[in-house]
């Protein structure tokens, strides 16, 4: 029965996927126990009785308690795997054959195929069986007739639409629209029909001409993705002021503009990258009243940019700060030129996560920051070169008395060994008396018991000044770089903290 609908359902939607196994049966799963469940059930076991089938558990039995759920529970769900994923639960019994059809639909193109002329049949099949409402809408349109992209936004199926992302097929530019390339076209009017109901929106890679700015009005929208789009000054802040409930707001690689203003009573993150090229670009961003903003995150550093920031009294996460950058971030009366602090008259004590960048490693240009930021409790750097001497005992005697380091987390990429790495650290592991964990990644190379060893008794882990501080040695990414984001990631307490298992040497 389940294959039936498989065969019914699912490969009537989506093109064969090699590279990823289809969903088992939990009967046919390669767990510990898989081979006595298929002796037992040949007869040849004697726990032919012991595990039942999960259709004996149908109506929600001792032996599948996931399907004992309301179907409300089961559609929600349903709705927050992914979208191939979310279809084949109609396999898995009569119980759950309806749910992909009665949950919302979640339909992302990159879960599906990597070919253009698949992905447009694959989206057109899946909107026309799902009946509808939709929860997220994530799609390749501007490469479509205009009338299909309407027919698509159109749908039923995507009635009460909670998340829309709309971009091209694959980026065909590593920055937008070079010269000689036609100006983008706006984005399908159809996409407009969701203003009422969308929580999420991710609109990239098109022009929005000011004749849009009198619908750009999304009332509970709550997290707003511009990405390499051309948009006008005017219609860019009737578009924020559009958005009453907007708390997260990203602007990737974006023109057409040279000054954001921000003046918002409930954003709580704002992440930007400004685009460097010949078209108008992104000099100057003020947030001059922002009471609940908690989360600053800038990234770019091919142009010279001022960021000031006048009122964010709850401002907590800040970064990317870079060497590698010429801007100027005034904070409050507090100047810093790229990584370097050109004026501290008062010290901002509500940050609390800083991610820096900087090209040689310096401890200096990190102590500066924390007489900055006293309150400092996790610290993110990466460093591409080991940098000069980062000796300390001497040169910073007085001040290990009085800086109070306030330090929980460290987390350093790259760490390679040498010198100038092992006194940076050391000046943590020996001073940091709250220290709770430093993360030190590192080459590939270097991720053996031997380094690991040596680098044990450099850092002199026996005389840490905090107890309970631990080090791990990885050799893990996370977020590809500090300065890889979506507008989700502005939601979270720490964009920057790795938010998934990775491998790694511990020590304590």
């Amino acid at each position: 029965m389940g294959r039936a609908l498989l065969g019914c359902h699912t490969h009537s939607v989506f093109p064969p996927s090699p590279s990823k196994r289809p969903l088992r049966r939990r009967s046919e799963a390669g767990g510990p126990c898989s081979k006595k469940r298929k002796s037992a059930a040949e007869g040849r076991g004697p726990e032919a009785t012991a595990d039942p089938p999960l259709e004996a558990a149908e109506g929600g039995g001792a032996g599948d308690r996931i399907s004992g759920l309301p179907d409300g529970v089961l559609g929600d769900i349903v709705s927050l795997l992914p979208t191939r994923e979310g279809a084949r639960t109609q396999i898995l019994s009569s119980r759950w054959r309806h749910l992909w059809r009665s949950a919302p639909l979640n339909l992302d193109h990159h879960e599906l195929c990597d070919k253009k002329y698949q992905l447009d049949s694959v989206v057109s099949r899946i909107l026309a069986t799902h009946p509808g409402p939709g929860r997220r809408f994530c799609a390749t349109v501007y490469h479509l007739h205009r009338d299909r992209a309407d027919a698509w936004l159109r749908s039923p199926a995507l009635d009460n639409l909670h998340e829309l992302e709309l971009c091209s097929f694959k980026y065909k530019y590593i920055l937008p629209y070079p010269r000689g390339i036609p100006q983008p076209a706006p984005p399908p009017a159809a996409a407009f029909r969701f203003s009422d109901t969308l929580g999420v929106a991710t609109i990239g890679e098109c022009h929005i001409p000011d004749s849009m700015a009198q619908a750009l009005f999304f009332p509970k929208l709550k997290k707003l993705g511009l990405e390499k789009i051309t948009i006008s000054e005017s219609t860019l802040h009737a578009m924020i002021d559009g958005c009453p409930a907007l708390e997260c707001l990203l602007i990737y690689r974006c023109s057409g503009f040279r000054c954001v203003r921000i003046n918002s009573i409930s954003l709580r993150g704002i992440g930007v990258e400004a685009y460097w090229g010949e078209l108008i670009i992104l000099e100057e961003v003020i947030i001059e009243n922002a009471p609940c903003l908690e989360r600053l995150l800038l990234f770019g550093s091919a142009e010279s940019r001022h960021i000031s920031v006048i009122s964010a009294p709850k401002l907590e996460t800040l970064g990317c700060l870079s060497s590698y950058s010429s801007n100027t971030f005034t904070l409050y009366s507090t100047v810093i030129q790229g990584l370097r602090v050109d004026s501290l008259t008062k010290t901002v004590c509500t940050v609390k996560v800083l991610s820096v960048c900087m090209g040689a490693l310096s401890l200096d240009v990190v102590i500066d920051l924390m007489r900055c930021f006293p309150c400092l409790e996790r610290l993110y750097i990466e460093s591409i070169k080991p940098g000069k001497k980062n000796l300390w005992r001497r040169k910073h005697q007085n001040l290990i008395r009085s800086l109070d380091i306030r330090l929980k987390t460290i987390d350093w990429r790259y760490y390679v060994g040498t010198k100038s790495d092992v006194d940076f650290a050391t000046f943590f592991l020996l001073n940091a008396r709250v220290l709770e964990l430093m993360t030190l990644q590192v080459y590939h190379s270097n991720f053996k018991e031997e380094f690991f060893t040596r680098q044990r008794e450099k850092l002199q882990l026996d005389k840490k000044a905090s107890g309970g501080a631990r080090l791990h040695f990885t050799t893990d990414h996370f977020h590809g770089s500090f300065t890889d984001f979506c507008v989700r990631d502005l939601d979270l307490a720490d964009p920057f903290e790795r938010n998934y298992p990775y491998q790694f040497h511990a020590f304590s």
